[in-house]
C-alpha cells in the first residue's frame, strides 16, 4: 500500500474557505488590530497583506515591558498593463493619505500599494479603491497575478493598443470567479453590507476549489522592448509584429526569480518558447497552461510549487504536449523570435498622434514628499492640473501620456519646484535600478533594500565617473532576500539580502535586456563593501571590454573566475 501523501496545510485551508471567504467577515467585526489563523493567508488573495512595523518591534512601554508588533496591512491594487487614469492616481494619493503612510507605492508589476493601513480602516481602503474603479483581487494569492504589459503610449501604429487589450483580457480571464470579495469588503447599491453568511457556491472554471498551488505571474512583450521583463514569468507572449500589426505570439513558459538558498531544488529560471499562437489562440491557450499547473504544480511543498519546477521536471515536449490536450488541439512551435533591447520609456517622446508622453523616474517607486524632493506633491499638482492618464512601469517609474506639447514648458518647470528629476538629470544606472520595499514592513526581508539602494548608487556613481563610465547602461536590482521580488537574478548586477548584519549575495553577469540569468560573484558582502568589490570589476571593464559590449555580457563572456583573478589583480596593482 502506497503512503498517503500529505498535502501542505494551505491546500486544505483553501479547500474549506468557501472559496476564499474563511472567517474574514465575522474577523471583521471584532476589535482587535489583527486577523489570526487561516485568514492572515487567505487575505492575500483579496489582495492585502498583514504586517508590522519590524522598526519598531524593540520598542517598549513606559513601564518598560515590550509593547509587541504594531500591526498593519499593505494593500495591493491590480492594474494590467499598468493602466491608471489621472482620477484613479489623484485618489490612491488620497487614499495614501488618508489610510495609509502617507506614501504611495508604484511595484516592480506596475500596480500601487498602499503601506501601513490599520485594520480598522482596512474595509474603507479597500471599498475606496473598488468605487475608482480598480480593485485588489487577485493581486496576491494563489492566483493569475497582475498581468504585465509595455505601458508606453505609443500611436505609430496598433502594436501597443493591441497588447493592451490583450493584457486586459487575459486579467479578466483568469480573474477568480467567487463573490466572496463583493461580499466582504463591498456594499450593495443601497449602501448596505451584504450579507455574507447567505453562501451560494460559485464555480471556480479555471482555479476549482483549491486554485492554484502557487502564485502565477503572466505578461506581454515586444523583442525590440522587454521593459516588462517576459522571461521572469510563469507566462509570456512575446509579440510577432508583422506590418504595424500584431500577428502572433510565441508562448514563453516556466519563468520565476524565488529561491530559498539552503534548499538547492530551489532555483530562478527564465522562461522558455513553448509555441506559437495567434492572437485568437491567446485566452484558450492561457487558460490550458494555468489548468495544468493547476492540476499538476506541486501541493506538497511550496518552495517547488511554481510551473518552473513542473516544467524542470517534464521538459517542454512534455509539457506542451499536456497543454495541447488541455486546449483540444496542437499547437505550432515557437518561431525564431527574441528579445533585442528594452526601454526604461523615462524622458519626453512622441507619441506619434501630436501629442507627447513623458516618463518620470520615480526611484524604487516610493512617491512620497522628502526634503527638497516632493514627488507627491509634484506628481498631484502636474496630474490636477494638466488631467493627464497615466501608466506605471516595470522599473518603478510613471508615465503622463497625452501631453499637448503646449504643456511640456509648464510641466518641466513644476518638476523643477518639486526637485523632480527630469531623464537628462539621472545616470542610466539609476534610471535602470529597482528595489523591493524589504525592511521594515516585509516579514520575508533579511536585510534593507528599498532604503539601502539610494546609498548605493550614490557611491556606485562616485566610482563610474572616476572612471569615465558614468555613460554606461547598467542595471542594477536589489531585494531584501531571495523571493526575488525586485528580479535580481538578470540584470547587470543583482543584489539579494542573505544574511542579518546587511550582507547580500553579490550576482554578476545578466543584463538590462532581462534575457540571461546571472551568476553569483561574491557571497555575504556586507553592504558597505559592495561598491569596492565592484571598482575593479568596473576597471577591468573599461580595459578589457569589447566594442559595444555592456558591463553585463562582459562579465558573463569573461566568467566568474577569470573575472576574479583580473579584478584581484587590478585591486592589488
Amino acid at each position: 500500500m502506497s503512503e498517503e501523501v500529505k498535502l501542505h496545510k494551505n491546500e486544505a485551508m483553501k479547500e474549506g474557505s468557501r472559496q476564499l471567504r474563511g472567517t474574514i467577515a465575522d474577523e471583521l467585526l471584532n476589535n482587535l488590530d489583527r486577523f489570526e489563523g487561516d485568514s492572515e493567508q487567505l487575505l492575500k488573495f483579496h489582495g492585502t497583506y498583514q504586517q508590522d512595523n519590524r522598526d519598531l518591534r524593540h520598542d517598549k512601554n513606559p513601564d518598560g515591558t515590550p509593547k509587541g508588533k504594531e500591526y498593519m496591512f499593505m494593500v495591493r491594487s491590480r492594474v494590467p498593463g499598468g493602466k491608471v487614469t489621472v482620477e484613479q492616481f489623484l485618489a490612491e494619493l488620497d487614499l495614501c493619505d488618508k489610510f495609509g503612510n502617507g506614501t504611495l507605492r508604484i511595484t516592480t508589476r506596475q500596480g500601487f500599494q498602499l503601506h501601513g493601513v490599520l485594520r480598522t480602516n482596512l474595509r474603507a481602503t479597500i471599498k475606496a479603491i473598488n468605487d475608482i474603479k480598480l480593485t485588489t483581487l487577485a493581486a496576491c494569492g494563489d492566483v493569475e497575478r497582475n498581468v504585465m504589459c509595455c505601458p508606453a503610449p505609443l500611436k505609430t501604429n496598433a502594436v501597443h493598443a493591441e497588447m493592451q487589450q490583450m493584457a486586459d483580457a487575459l486579467a479578466e480571464h483568469l480573474r477568480p470567479r467567487t463573490t466572496a470579495y463583493w461580499e466582504i469588503w463591498l456594499k450593495d447599491e443601497n449602501g448596505e453590507d451584504t450579507k455574507v453568511s447567505e453562501y451560494q457556491a460559485v464555480e471556480e472554471p479555471i482555479y476549482g476549489a483549491t486554485y492554484l498551488p502557487r502564485k502565477f505571474k503572466t505578461a506581454i512583450a515586444l523583442p525590440e522592448d522587454n521593459c516588462i521583463d517576459i522571461y521572469t514569468n510563469d507566462l509570456g507572449f512575446l509579440a510577432h509584429v508583422e506590418n504595424g500589426k500584431i500577428v502572433g505570439y510565441n508562448v514563453l513558459v516556466g519563468g520565476g526569480m524565488g529561491m530559498t538558498p539552503s534548499a538547492k531544488k530551489t532555483f530562478p529560471a527564465l522562461a522558455k518558447p513553448m509555441a506559437y499562437v495567434t492572437p485568437h489562440q491567446v485566452l484558450g491557450v492561457a487558460e490550458a497552461i494555468v489548468k495544468v499547473q493547476r492540476d499538476n504544480g506541486n501541493r506538497v511543498d511550496r518552495k517547488v510549487a511554481r510551473l518552473k519546477y513542473v516544467i524542470a521536471e517534464w521538459g517542454i515536449p512534455r509539457f506542451k504536449a499536456e497543454v495541447e490536450k488541455y486546449y483540444g488541439q496542437a499547437l505550432p512551435d515557437p518561431k525564431a523570435i527574441e528579445v533585442t533591447d528594452v526601454d526604461d520609456h523615462i524622458g519626453w517622446h512622441e507619441q506619434g498622434d501630436g501629442k507627447l508622453f513623458l516618463g518620470i523616474n520615480v526611484e524604487n517607486g516610493r512617491i512620497k514628499d522628502e526634503g527638497s524632493l516632493r514627488i507627491k506633491t509634484g506628481l498631484r499638482a502636474i496630474l490636477t492640473k494638466h488631467r493627464m492618464n497615466t501608466r506605471l512601469t516595470a522599473l518603478q517609474g510613471v508615465i503622463l501620456c497625452d501631453v499637448d506639447p503646449k504643456h511640456r514648458a509648464d510641466i518641466d518647470s513644476l518638476m523643477k519646484q518639486h526637485g523632480m528629476a527630469g531623464a537628462e538629470d539621472l545616470t542610466l544606472v539609476r534610471r535602470y535600478s529597482i528595489a523591493c520595499p524589504a525592511w521594515p514592513t516585509c516579514g520575508l526581508s533579511i536585510t534593507e533594500a528599498e532604503r539601502a539602494l539610494p546609498g548605493i548608487l550614490d557611491s556606485m556613481e562616485a566610482e563610474l565617473e572616476r572612471l569615465g563610465l558614468i555613460g554606461e547602461r547598467i542595471s542594477v536590482h536589489m531585494t531584501g532576500c531571495p523571493n526575488g521580488c525586485a528580479r535580481p537574478y538578470t540584470p547587470d548586477i543583482g543584489l539579494v539580502g542573505k544574511a542579518a548584519g546587511e550582507k547580500y549575495t553579490l550576482y554578476l553577469g545578466g543584463n538590462a535586456e532581462g534575457t540571461r540569468l546571472a551568476y553569483i560573484y561574491k557571497d555575504m558582502v556586507q553592504k558597505d563593501e559592495i561598491v569596492p568589490v565592484l571598482v575593479p570589476v568596473f576597471a577591468r571593464y573599461k580595459a578589457d571590454r569589447q566594442p559595444g559590449e555592456s558591463f553585463g555580457d562582459f562579465c558573463h563572456r569573461t566568467g566568474k573566475e577569470s573575472l576574479e583573478a583580473l579584478a584581484s589583480a587590478t585591486a592589488s596593482s
